[in-house]
């Protein structure tokens, strides 16, 4: 049976917290300061701590290194003065999650639920983490390079902990597919995971998707609609782009990281929701703050566990795993046997790859639709020249600002093709109606026929642009 220690100075709180637990089917021990919290630690190594951050004798954060392995124990820490920095402080220490008082029981006995499946997710992210690894394979994500066995190593440290995580990557790295394995290696696993692309969704309609709307709110809402928060309680929230949020929109988010809670457009009556947040973006985050395009606080709340996907580039003979992979689904689901040759692997290790992933997959398809039975370099040839072809670089002083080099590339894409945004857009590798956005901020008005058609290019989850079953 699942041992939960509880460290509380107050005995009204410890009694009250220890009927739930007991109640919920788990052995209990209880603890009035740090020094008698370590004794009992001592006796029995718990599976959850339910500790107080203030104690006459210390901090509930000094039984971190008091727990013999934070992998098998969760530690929840309950506060009076909540802070966005003291839940940050504490997550990132290692915390599982953290209560505020008075205490929110329905979301106590969330946390307990999932505290009995523990044990097998560590035997599954063991198994993992050698047998999968071994073959280039972590959950949802393929390679074998140095800089993915890094980003397995944090996934599956952060995967079973409640901690926001922030990934950063460029377009095409696969950032949704990291965020899915860390969803199916949490303790949220059976619930749902929902992927969000803040991009692609028209301002006007942003807050209704995320938050949902009650009947008449609004003209043209002709029934309640349940948001994203809703309908993920439970499981996981993955924002892509996260940057491309409204700003006004980004302060109710952090209220909903913060408090658990939310108002559907229309209500005003609270909706309580147990989300994780998984956050991603292809910007450089703090040059966003920078820009006003994403608020400070807010960018600190989502840092709890920042990951870096790494670009395709950087990751060897990886291009050769994932090519080979990507022709292999192909000739599953067409039952062909297509081969690639030496020279056109050759051909693929060489090139430095812009689009990342997704631009090898759609090579690789294209190739598979070309060749007979062999792929060679000459199917291929598009992507082997290791430098620029005369008439597309771009010359960029030193010293210009990220923005600036950001404006004078999209720029020149459009110009290299003709003024088209669909192929700008998939050259750039980002989605159409970001491109839109991104124009709109440079002063560059769009007819209303494009942006409805950018935002009928676009879909809400991102996943319409991700490779689905293989990875970065």
């Amino acid at each position: 049976m699942p041992h939960v220690l509880i460290v509380d100075d107050d005995v009204e709180t410890r009694e009250a917290l220890a009927e739930i637990v007991m109640a919920e089917g788990f052995t209990v021990a209880v603890a009035g300061n740090v020094r008698d919290a370590q004794s009992q630690i001592a006796r029995r190594c718990p599976d959850v701590v339910l500790a107080d951050l203030k104690l006459p004798d210390g901090n509930g954060m000094d039984l971190f290194s008091d727990v013999e392995s934070q992998e098998k124990t969760q530690i929840v820490l309950i506060t009076g003065h909540a802070s966005v920095e003291s839940a940050v402080e504490a997550l990132r220490l290692g915390a599982a999650d953290y209560l505020t008082k008075p205490l929110n029981f329905r979301r106590l006995k969330a946390i307990l639920s999932r505290v009995p499946r523990a044990s097998d997710l560590k035997e599954e992210i063991g198994a993992l983490r050698s047998e999968l690894r071994r073959l280039g394979r972590f959950g949802q994500m393929l390679g074998a390079a140095p800089a993915m066995q890094k980003l397995y190593n944090h996934v599956a440290r952060v995967a079973p902990t409640e901690a926001t995580v922030f990934l950063l990557g460029e377009s095409g790295t696969g950032k949704e597919l990291a965020a899915q394995t860390i969803h199916e290696l949490s303790l949220r696993q059976k619930q749902a995971f929902l992927p969000v692309n803040c991009g692609a969704i028209s301002p006007q309609l942003i807050e209704s998707e995320i938050f949902g709307h009650e009947k008449g709110s609004f003209t043209g809402a002709d029934r309640q609609h349940k948001g994203y928060f809703e309908r993920a309680s439970g499981g996981t929230l993955f924002l892509d782009e996260i940057t491309e949020m409204p700003l006004e929109l980004q302060v109710k988010l952090l209220r909903v990281l913060e408090n658990g809670s939310f108002m559907r457009i229309g209500s005003n009556q609270e909706i309580e929701t147990d989300v994780r947040v998984i956050a991603a973006s292809n910007r450089d985050p703090e040059e966003a703050v920078s820009e006003g395009k994403l608020r400070l606080d807010l960018y600190h709340r989502l840092n709890v566990f920042p990951i870096r996907i790494p670009p395709l580039r950087e990751r060897g003979s990886d291009v050769e795993l994932l090519a080979q992979h990507f022709l292999d689904e192909l000739n599953t689901a067409h039952g062909s046997g297509k081969t690639l040759s030496a020279d056109a692997l050759s051909g693929l290790i060489t090139y430095h790859w812009p689009g990342n992933v997704r631009e090898l997959r759609n090579y690789i398809h294209r190739a598979y639709i070309l060749a007979d039975q062999t792929i060679d370099a000459t199917m291929l040839a598009p992507v082997t020249p290791s430098h620029s072809p005369a008439g597309l670089s771009l010359a960029i002083p030193v010293g210009t600002s990220l923005a600036e080099v950001d404006r004078k590339f999209i720029f020149a894409t459009l110009e290299l093709c003709g003024g088209v945004k669909k192929r700008a857009a998939d050259l750039l590798g980002i989605s159409l109606k970001t491109l839109y956005n991104r124009l709109e901020e440079y002063g560059l008005q769009c007819t209303p026929l494009e942006l409805s058609a950018a935002e009928d290019a676009g879909s809400i989850g991102s996943g319409s642009l991700e490779p689905s079953h293989y990875a970065a």
